[in-house]
């Protein structure tokens, strides 16, 4: 197994002793973080590494494990001493725990047995792992507590656009798995999605889209944020740009939310940070897809921020899980 997990940041509490531990994991296209937690919800460490998502699934899930190490060294523990690990992973996740389809920034990620092969990595240490934004979706509802809605759509715009929903309290999976993927639907164009296909929503609002398009148009290859930063100067060519990407988002939450009658929307991901870029056009659009019932739709915005995912895959491992 590989032991480089490249430029990482970390922090812990010192030793605790010998107390449960559960670690829970993302694996983005980005970045893998992953958190320690005791057996009271406690947050003893916490670490990051970029993905090698360009590398395949070995390494991937070698950084992964490497990143577990990480943080269990770092309050003097050892993988012996962890009840479970969680992960929420990018793609579609099967019920037993292998990458079932994947965008086009991993190479050698599908088919990938995340559960077997990442727990063989940490000593058989008990592996469960589900899609990312469905472990955004876990982390975002413990938040509200007894506040917890019967029905929720949680999208995440980071480097493409993924979804998760809440639908008579309970967390749905579909068929194959695939259920809330509302980055691969509607037909906002001819631009290219990461899963081949042409006018995704995935294609105007992810990262990666953004970049793209505003490269397209200038000629100059910036980040997503630096954009958005950009924009907020009063660059025409990069407001135009989140102009779109906020009105194909509205306009695609709006028809999701009519289709199942949902009225909370949870919107993470590190493009959402430019919230300000995409509220107007996000509501306008939204204001012509109108709920049957009349009802508006409410959104709300990650109160986790980059932690979600990785908190809501601990719940995977708590003693009742969702």
């Amino acid at each position: 197994m590989s032991g480089a997990i490249g430029t990482q940041r970390a922090s812990g509490q010192g030793s605790r002793g010998h107390v449960r531990l559960r670690a829970g994991v993302d694996i983005g296209a980005t970045k893998t973080f992953v958190v320690l937690s005791d057996e009271e919800d406690g947050r003893l460490a916490e670490a990051e590494a970029p993905t090698p998502a360009r590398r395949g699934g070995d390494a991937i899930l070698d950084t992964a494990a490497g990143l577990v190490r990480r943080v269990l060294a770092e309050v003097g523990a050892n993988p012996a001493e962890l009840t479970g690990v969680g992960v929420g992973a990018a793609g579609v996740i099967s019920s037993g725990g292998m990458v079932a389809a994947a965008g086009d920034a991993f190479s050698g990620w599908v088919g990938t047995k995340i559960d077997l092969e990442l727990s063989r990595r940490l000593d058989r240490v008990p592996v469960r792992s589900e899609n990312d934004v469905t472990a955004f979706l876990r982390a975002e509802l413990g938040e509200l507590g007894a506040d917890r809605p019967r029905h929720a759509l949680a999208v995440a715009v980071g480097t493409g656009v993924g979804g998760a929903l809440l639908v008579d309290g309970r967390l749905l999976r579909g068929g194959g798995a695939g259920a809330g993927e509302i980055g691969h639907i509607g037909d906002f164009g001819d631009e290219r999605c990461s899963c081949g296909r042409r006018g995704h929503l995935e294609a105007y609002a992810g990262g990666r889209a953004l970049t793209r398009r505003y490269a397209a148009a200038t000629g100059r290859q910036w980040s997503a944020e630096r954009v958005a930063s950009s924009a907020l100067t009063g660059d025409p060519v990069a407001g135009a740009v989140f102009e779109r990407a906020g009105r194909c988002l509205g306009t695609a939450i709006g028809q999701a939310t009519g289709l199942l009658g949902i009225d909370l929307v949870i919107l993470g991901g590190r493009v959402v940070r430019s919230w300000e870029l995409l509220e107007r056009p996000l509501l306008a659009a939204l204001r012509h897809h109108p709920l049957v019932s009349g009802r508006s739709v409410a959104i709300r915005l990650s109160e986790l921020g980059e932690r979600a995912v990785a908190l809501g895959a601990l719940a995977l491992v708590s003693p009742a899980p969702d």
